[in-house]
C-alpha cells in the first residue's frame, strides 16, 4: 500500500513540475490568464463526472469552505503564471521550494511548536529565496519574482482552508469540485483582464494546454491527496522537492536558463532547506509541529 502511494507522491511531483516548462511554452502564444482559463476548463470537463455523479459530491457546492478553496486555488493559479511570464522557468520553479518553509512560519503562527531542524530548515529556504529575490537571471523581473512569491502565500491560504473541508469516501470528490470551482472563478477574470481566448493555438500549444488540464491539474492534485494520506507527513513533504528539481532542470535544458551562482546557490539552499524542515517533523516531540506540505503546480 505504502509502495502505492509513494508512486503517486512521485507522480504528483512530476506532473507539477512539469507545469513549468509546458506553462512557459504556452506563453509564447498566449496571456498567462488566458492560459491558466484554458488549463483548468479541460480539467474541469475531466472532473465534472467525478463531482456531479452522486448526492453527497454535488452537495459540496453548497460548502462555504469547499468554495473558498475552489477560490484560492484558482487565484494562486492566475498569480503564478502571470508571474512566470516575467521570470524564467528556473526562477519560478526554485522559489516553489520555499513553500515547506512558509509552512513552518504560519504553523508557529497559529500557535503550533516548530522543532529546532525545522526552524533551521526555514532560514535556509529563506535565504535561498531572498538570493533568488535579489540577484535574479537576466530573464526575471522584480514584477515576476513577487508575483511568484505572492501565489505561495495564496497556496498557503489555500492549505490552511483545505484542512477544514469536510471528510469525503469519494477520493476524487473534494479534487473534483475544487478545479470546477477554480474554474468559474478565473473565467470572469480571465475575461476582464483580457476578453475572450484564442482558441488559434498551435498542436504542440494544445498538447500542452491538455498536459497542463489532465496530468498537471487534475490527476497530479488527486494523486498527491491519495499518496499523503497513506503516508506520515515527513515522507509526503520530500516529494514536493521533485517538482522545482523538475521545472529547474526543465528551464536549464530546454529553454536555455543560466545557471548563475547566485541561482545555484539559493536553490540549493531552497531546497536543501525544505528537506531539512518535511524531514525535521522525525524529531519533533508530541504537540510539536507535523508539518504538512501542500503541493503547488
Amino acid at each position: 500500500m505504502k509502495s502505492l502511494a509513494f508512486v503517486a507522491l512521485a507522480l504528483a511531483g512530476l506532473f507539477w513540475g512539469m507545469g513549468f516548462p509546458t506553462g512557459k511554452l504556452i506563453l509564447g502564444e498566449t496571456s498567462a490568464a488566458h492560459m491558466v482559463l484554458l488549463r483548468f476548463l479541460v480539467a474541469a470537463v475531466v472532473a465534472a463526472p467525478f463531482a456531479l455523479r452522486r448526492p453527497e459530491t454535488r452537495a459540496l457546492f453548497r460548502s462555504p469552505i469547499v468554495l473558498l478553496t475552489g477560490v484560492l486555488y484558482g487565484v494562486a493559479f492566475l498569480v503564478q503564471f502571470e508571474g512566470l511570464a516575467h521570470v524564467s522557468v528556473t526562477v519560478a520553479a526554485l522559489l516553489v521550494g520555499a513553500m515547506p518553509a512558509l509552512i513552518a512560519v504560519s504553523a508557529r503562527i497559529l500557535g503550533e511548536k516548530v522543532t529546532p531542524a525545522s526552524w533551521a530548515g526555514v532560514a535556509a529556504a529563506t535565504l535561498g529565496a531572498a538570493l533568488i529575490a535579489g540577484k535574479p537571471d537576466g530573464a526575471s523581473s522584480t514584477l515576476g519574482i513577487a508575483l511568484s512569491i505572492g501565489a505561495l502565500f495564496i497556496f498557503l491560504a489555500w492549505l490552511l482552508v483545505l484542512r477544514r473541508v469536510p471528510k469525503s469516501d469519494d477520493a476524487m470528490a473534494v479534487t473534483a469540485v475544487t478545479i470546477i470551482v477554480a474554474a468559474a472563478t478565473i473565467l470572469p477574470i480571465a475575461f476582464v483582464m483580457h476578453g475572450a481566448p484564442s482558441l488559434a493555438l498551435s498542436t504542440p500549444t494544445w498538447i500542452a494546454v491538455l498536459a497542463q488540464g489532465v496530468l498537471a491539474t487534475l490527476l497530479a492534485t488527486a494523486a498527491w491527496q491519495y499518496g499523503a494520506s497513506r503516508v506520515g507527513a515527513a515522507s509526503a513533504g520530500v516529494f514536493i522537492n521533485i517538482e522545482p528539481l523538475i521545472g529547474a532542470a526543465c528551464g536549464v535544458l530546454l529553454f536555455g536558463d543560466h545557471l548563475t551562482a547566485a541561482l545555484l546557490t539559493g536553490g540549493a539552499l531552497i531546497i536543501g532547506g525544505s528537506l531539512t524542515v518535511v524531514l525535521g517533523e522525525k524529531q519533533a516531540q508530541p504537540g510539536e509541529l507535523q508539518a504538512t506540505v501542500a503541493p503547488t503546480p
